[in-house]
């Protein structure tokens, strides 16, 4: 029988091996794709392009790493339970790890990375109902859907990668895409006014709108199928400038002079006007007839969005659920931070300019990707395998 009792510190609490790997991962998978798509080495490929494959890996493989960890440790604090520790976190872990193993020989062995991949979804989703419902917190239901479509996504996505669906891996992607924006800008709209006012020791108080919320969720969501299903590029324009402008509206009222004092703060505010500046991207490219990629607004929604608030949220969960002060972070983080900035601004904003070649800024991104996780890893690597303090 498996004992759910920790024999190591790492094996704790889901965050502290979901975030190592994330971190690891991250920083690997891009320099694989650096030297795939720069360097052309060989990588056998089936039924999927590169783009594909790396696309699938930081969506399904770095993304749901960050969330799996979070939602571990949010669910286990919300819950006031055990969620999954020692030998089940390991099992857990050690089915994602086998699917990025698996894509990292290209499509050879994508049966097993698809078996296993599913398997994690799955099972993750099972830990965190299961709790939830015992707790009889239905509130939190919301976020358990959000991951088993993600899990949707991924079967989608495997099910066109072997011949069985025609347009299942474009649809898989891109879905998981939005559903994982979706679950970023509910989560955010939650903590990022709570992580202000908290900033400023309660001084001031922020509230979200439903005229707001309400209209948001319901205009991201026929948003995200008409790019997804239908393309409809003019529908798709004027749906992002809505968007655009709640989402703006929400940031700014947002706003305190504090969270530019603090790293952990304001990388998180940023990445949010990065999603914002996503949905300008996809409106003002129309409006204006502007030939613009469409994969720069993707760019701002992926690197911006996703990177720079994971980015942000990992090393501050870590911080504050090991015994450290958030408000104090290793001097060494702002690095990570400015260096993903950097990665974000090269690979959306300044290809608008035409300065240099699309090729060396993707190359230059993608260089300051691997060294934003880098510094993370190494910073953060002996704070997830110590003891709390």
């Amino acid at each position: 029988m498996l004992s759910d009792k920790p024999t190591t510190t790492f094996l704790e609490v889901g965050f502290r091996p979901f975030f190592l790997g994330a971190g690891v991962f991250a920083m690997l998978t891009m320099a694989l794709w650096s030297a795939i798509y720069i360097f052309q080495i060989d990588f056998e490929l089936k039924h999927i392009t590169q783009f594909e494959w790396h696309a699938h890996e930081m969506l399904f493989g770095y993304a749901m790493a960050v969330i799996a960890g979070f939602l571990l440790t949010s669910v286990r604090t919300w819950t006031r339970t055990a969620t999954a520790e020692g030998t089940h976190l390991l099992i857990l872990f050690a089915l994602w790890v086998i699917a990025r193993l698996c894509f990292f020989f290209g499509t050879a062995l994508i049966e097993l990375a698809a078996l296993a991949d599913i398997s994690f979804t799955l099972w993750l989703s099972y830990i965190l109902t299961h709790r939830i419902v015992k707790a009889k917190q239905w509130n939190q239901m919301g976020i358990i859907a959000k991951v088993l479509l993600i899990t949707l996504c991924n079967i989608t996505f495997y099910a066109g990668a072997l011949g069985y669906l025609e347009n299942g891996v474009v649809w898989g992607i891109f879905s998981a895409m939005y559903i994982i924006l979706a679950l970023i800008m509910t989560m955010g709209r939650r903590v990022i006014p709570f992580f202000i006012e908290r900033a400023t020791h309660d001084a001031v108080k922020l509230f979200n709108t439903r005229w707001v919320d309400i209209p948001n969720i319901f205009i991201f969501l026929a948003f995200s199928i008409n790019e997804v299903f239908i393309e409809h590029e003019a529908t798709s324009a004027y749906l992002a400038f809505v968007l655009f402008a709640l989402n703006a509206y929400r940031l700014i009222r947002w706003h305190h002079p504090i969270i530019w004092q603090q790293g952990l703060l304001w990388s998180i505010y940023l990445s949010f006007w990065m999603i914002t500046f996503g949905f300008a991207l996809f409106a003002f490219t129309y409006f204006a007839n502007l030939d613009i990629p469409k994969l720069l607004a993707i760019h701002a929604f992926t690197v911006g969005g996703i990177g720079i608030i994971t980015l942000g949220m990992i090393s501050r969960v870590s911080l504050a659920h090991t015994g450290r002060n958030m408000y104090e972070p290793p001097q060494a983080l702002i690095y990570a931070f400015v260096a993903i900035l950097i990665s974000t601004i090269v690979r959306v904003i300044l290809p608008l300019f035409d300065i240099w070649a699309y090729e060396i800024l993707i190359a230059i991104s993608q260089i300051f990707w691997v060294l934003a996780f880098a510094i993370f890893t190494a910073v953060y690597t002996p704070i997830l395998l110590k003891p709390k303090l």
